[in-house]
């Protein structure tokens, strides 16, 4: 394990950013350049010769591909025993872009950002094969980069892995072990998507997905029929390559971005109306009053209302959130639930699950730590609000958490709510009417 400060040849670690079933991206600084850089390490239980030669074959992509849209690689080298990949460090990923509101004009601007890209890497016969939010990164001036060619796949060659790539922006066909530049343009196609309409569609991608309404509202009815076709289940429906993606975007980008323009013109009367609209007040007050102390920084999938990640229900349309969806600050995640979770933790404090193999020995100290585990045996004891189970000895955390500032309690679990607010209770799902 890779620790914070210690030194690699030249870099001294300062944090990771990332961490993945096959390396881990660390944050370091050049102590001979100045400058800071990304670097990522594979995991040492997996640089077997094999695995080893797959990561030479990424590295050697990456050499081959120089476009503004896809991450440079700076070095690639043997340092103290760890096999190094060096890029560039950019600003934050798509990812955490997305976390917040992502305007038509600048999500067709990331769009074209990145069909340039993978459109080079398809004329050079790459096919990415993991085209996701955490794969781009954003750099000054909003320039879009795309990166981890670690199991993108030459066309002409045999497919040795099947069913590569992320879930959840996997095309069918890749997933089934057939990839091609049509699997990209499916991946490209869901991420556009989520930007436009807040949510990501997912299997059996039957149209019209959730959030169909939100993005017929928000956007040009030819730009909806675009992406209709990028995430076509027939690949010989969709485009042939980014390359025909791309065109067919630049024909629709001057109508898509007039409708985006004349509904920016009519903001005063369309926030008149969201004034009417009593849920949106409601809402917005809520995160005013709330939202810093709550951590209500995600979206419900099913009625776009703020949620926490520690919630178990949406507390507007009380459906249940066994998973998280919308990404974490924690340094990971926890595999059954999503939600995230600290490096010295042995289980998950969301979800009642089997425990496993802390990822650090180190101790990490947390403001956010504010009460104790009430079991005697416990090694470590700190809790943080709204844990449901301690992360040290797994035991349930029989403490009825509080919301500060109120003392309104859920009739059915004790936990704090909010009436003015809220219709359902976010930990256990019970109306307010039932409580």
């Amino acid at each position: 394990m890779i620790k914070t400060r210690q030194k690699l040849g030249k870099y001294r670690i300062e944090r990771r950013l990332g961490h993945g079933g096959f390396a881990t991206v660390y944050q370091a600084l050049d102590t001979i350049e100045g400058v800071r850089v990304a670097l990522k390490v594979p995991h040492a239980d997996v640089m077997r010769e094999e695995e080893l030669e797959d990561f030479k074959r990424e590295v050697r992509l990456a050499a081959k591909l120089d476009h503004p849209n896809i991450l440079p690689l700076k070095n690639a080298t043997f340092i103290d025993g760890h096999f190094v990949i060096t890029f560039a460090l950019g600003e934050k990923t798509l990812a955490e872009r997305l976390q917040k509101r992502v305007s038509v004009r600048t999500a067709l601007d990331y769009a074209e950002q990145m069909l340039e890209g993978v459109a080079y890497a398809h004329r050079h016969r790459i096919i990415h094969c993991d085209v996701k939010p955490e794969n781009l990164i954003l750099f000054p001036g909003n320039r879009l980069r795309l990166t981890d060619f670690g199991i993108s796949k030459l066309a002409m060659r045999t497919v040795r892995a099947s069913g590569s790539g992320t879930v959840g922006y996997v095309a069918p066909e890749q997933a089934m072990g057939k990839p091609s530049f049509k699997s990209d343009v499916f991946s490209i196609g869901l991420v556009l998507y989520r930007m436009l309409a807040g949510h990501l569609p997912e299997w059996p991608y039957e149209w019209p997905p959730m959030g169909h309404q939100r993005l017929l509202s928000r956007t040009h009815p030819d730009l909806v029929d675009f992406l209709r076709k990028a995430l076509e289940v027939d690949p010989r429906k969709r485009y042939a390559d980014a390359d025909q993606m791309l065109a067919a975007l630049r024909r629709i980008k001057r109508r898509v971005l007039r409708q985006a323009g004349n509904s920016t013109g009519t903001k005063r009367q369309r926030d008149t109306t969201k004034n009417r609209d009593w849920k949106t007040v409601r809402r917005r007050q809520f995160q005013k009053q709330y939202g810093k102390l709550l951590h209500t920084h995600h979206h419900c999938k099913h009625c776009d209302g703020p949620v926490s990640e520690a919630m178990q229900a949406c507390p507007w349309c009380g459906k249940p959130r066994r998973k998280h969806h919308g990404g974490t600050r924690f340094p990971a995640q926890c595999p059954r639930c999503e939600r995230g979770l600290k490096l010295d933790w042995i289980y998950c404090p969301w979800c009642f699950g089997a425990g496993f193999e802390p990822m650090s020995n180190r101790h990490f100290s947390d403001v956010r730590y504010d009460a104790r585990c009430a079991n005697p045996r416990c090694t470590r004891k700190d809790l943080m609000p709204f844990m449901r189970y301690c992360p040290w000895c797994r035991t349930k955390v029989r403490r009825k958490w509080k919301i500060p500032g109120t003392s309104e309690k859920c009739q059915s679990c004790g936990w704090g709510v909010l009436s003015a607010f809220w219709r359902y209770c976010p930990w256990c799902a019970k109306t307010q009417a039932e409580r």
